[in-house]
């Protein structure tokens, strides 16, 4: 197995965990030896964080790899990865580090495993700067699910800041090829809905403003929906710790989904945390794009994975998705490109075309 090690600089664009989640899941899968330098080098506290030191020791775990250098705080690590495995993993970020990161990096590789996997995942499910474990369900589920697999999502207990203690098992079988997908149609809107959560101490009544305040605010601009929100007190026997976040979901009449989420802030007024996931969906929704851009960079590894040619329209292309692009060209080859699309009728609307041609990887187990 053992070739050239691929070089990654940690460093360049995003900088941070995705370019060690990109890289290592794209090394696991492709059998490349991989070395990661100048991990973090830009942040604040460089180096490996707990929640990206767990996702590795998956990866390397998920196929009986060789991890060096994986340690708090390393800014360089060397992996070798083996034959990826199926069985019962789990990964367990001892901190509010995010569940749905984990299953970010882990789920591309089970995928092309012998036989089905369960991945035991713990620490935060609604955690700051990560998808909120409802947008993993709720939106990048269905979306994914497109390229022609199946998985399932069982939050057994919920997790926040700072303690963590969340727990979420995945289920998944391998597969022998993605499909590619075509997720250019936005379509028109056609119903908007939502949560607005509160777990522990916190009082229901935030739970209600949250979600009011992010309806007053989308009614604004979108007369003739109707908008349902519903607010949730999470029971006690299935959250960890105290938490408050919204999220919200827009569904067009092509099947396309889009959101804006938002978490709760010691010190910041329920109304404002609504107001923040509303103006996020209504952003989301002026720029014209088929998918938000959350989605955008977690598809794109399945995209360069896929057998045949993808496109999905997006808003503006985020620094995420640039990164995840630039990665999976270097290890995987996938070709991609990004255009701008010329909108006749709306020269204000900032939309894309971001098309791959995929590399075709193909299941050897199966």
């Amino acid at each position: 197995m053992a070739g050239q090690r691929v070089e990654v600089d940690g460093g360049i664009m995003e900088g941070g965990g995705q370019i060690l989640r990109v890289s290592t899941a794209l090394s696991c899968l492709l059998g490349l030896p991989l070395r990661v330098q100048k991990i973090r080098a830009g942040r604040s506290t460089p180096g490996l964080r707990p929640q990206h030191l767990s996702g590795l020791e998956m990866i390397r775990d998920l196929c009986d790899g060789q991890l060096e250098g994986a340690e708090i705080g390393s800014t360089e690590i060397r992996f070798t990865p083996e034959k990826i495995k199926g069985g019962i993993h789990t990964a367990d970020t001892k901190t509010a580090g995010s569940v749905c990161l984990l299953m970010q990096v882990s789920m591309p590789c089970v995928l092309f495993a012998a036989s089905p996997s369960e991945l035991r995942l713990r620490g935060g499910t609604n955690a700051e700067m990560a998808p909120q474990i409802d947008y993993t369900e709720m939106v990048f589920k269905p979306v994914v699910e497109k390229f022609g697999f199946r998985f399932n999502c069982d939050i057994k207990m919920r997790g926040y800041y700072p303690k963590g203690g969340g727990e979420v098992i995945v289920r998944m079988s391998p597969i022998k090829q993605l499909n590619p997908i075509n997720i250019t149609d936005r379509g028109s809107v056609t119903k908007i809905y939502g949560r607005a959560f509160v777990a522990g101490v916190l009082p229901f009544k935030a739970a209600k403003e949250m979600a009011s305040a992010a309806v007053r605010c989308i009614r604004k601009e979108i007369r003739d929906l109707y908008v349902n929100i519903q607010p949730v007190q999470e029971p006690k026997d299935q959250a960890f710790g105290n938490g408050s976040g919204i999220i919200i979901i827009a569904e067009t009449s092509t099947g396309c989904l889009l959101a804006g989420s938002s978490l709760g802030k010691r010190g910041v007024n329920a109304d404002k945390v609504g107001i923040e996931a509303a103006e996020m969906l209504l952003a989301n929704l002026r720029h014209g794009g088929a998918v938000d851009e959350y989605l955008q960079d977690q598809l794109i590894i399945f995209m360069a994975l896929a057998n045949g040619v993808s496109r999905i329209k997006t808003g503006p292309v985020t620094l995420h998705t640039q990164t995840a692009i630039h990665f999976a060209e270097q290890l995987a080859k996938a070709q991609f490109t990004v255009k701008k699309v010329e909108n006749e009728d709306d020269a204000s609307k900032d939309t894309y075309i971001i098309e791959c041609q995929g590399i075709g990887m193909t299941n050897p187990h199966l």
